[in-house]
């Protein structure tokens, strides 16, 4: 038995990974995928003082009050640097870190630079689309039903924790075991990111041919990937 803790990215909630999550505690394993501050069913909770330090700190005290040990730890697009932020706070219960299309950044890097975008307006604390266009341009890659239903759950996402510059120094100077999936109809985060990802931590790089959200629209092939990790 496995425990898994899935980590959602931007404009998502612990909502995106509940498909994958069924199927991974039907194969027998403990699976933990919360929504983070400020964002999805607690989008009410949205301050400044919501950081990648404070989201981070979130999931290292879920794996501390939860006694997880042995996690396998994934995040998925902004949520890798959640990831991040977490396995440094809480390294002793990590035994594998998994990045699906997801940002890694070094020292210094935002979403913005890697992703090759300006920077959001720092006077404002969420970034996303208008509130005019999100039915009509969120999560555009998956199938029409389940398009409906991501975009019913679309919420802006908190801007800090992915437009400061990151630290992230004793992330990159400690040991993991890690995988990298990059989707390959996704335009961001790039692939060259992702495989330098994979290169710098020594970890295994992998491809899915889907769009940004492989965990809606190619749930089996995910669950069949994590799976391998347990």
């Amino acid at each position: 038995m496995a425990s898994y803790v899935l980590v959602h990215g931007s404009f998502q909630g612990g909502w995106i990974w509940k498909q994958v999550a069924e199927k991974l505690r039907a194969a027998g394993h403990v699976v933990y995928h919360p929504s983070l501050d400020g964002c999805a069913e607690r989008a009410h909770t949205l301050r400044k003082e919501i950081t990648l330090d404070t989201q981070g700190g979130e999931i290292a005290g879920l794996l501390f009050h939860e006694d997880l040990r042995d996690v396998v730890l994934v995040g998925t697009s902004s949520g890798g640097m959640v990831v991040q932020r977490a396995a440094e706070l809480a390294q002793d219960r990590i035994k594998r870190l998994v990045f699906i299309d997801a940002l890694v950044p070094i020292p210094g890097e935002t979403v913005s630079t890697i992703n090759g975008r300006p920077a959001y307006d720092p006077s404002q604390l969420t970034y996303g689309l208008k509130p005019e266009e999100v039915k009509e341009k969120a999560f555009a890659d998956l199938p029409p039903t389940i398009r409906e239903w991501a975009v019913a759950r679309y919420t802006r996402h908190p801007r800090t924790p992915t437009e400061e510059a990151v630290d992230l120094k004793a992330f990159w100077a400690a040991k993991w075991q890690v995988d990298v999936l990059r989707c390959k109809r996704s335009g961001a985060p790039p692939e060259v990111h992702q495989r330098r990802t994979a290169e710098r931590l020594g970890g295994k790089y992998s491809e899915i041919d889907s769009g940004h959200y492989p965990m809606l629209s190619n749930t089996d092939e995910v669950v069949k990937y994590l799976l391998e990790m347990a």
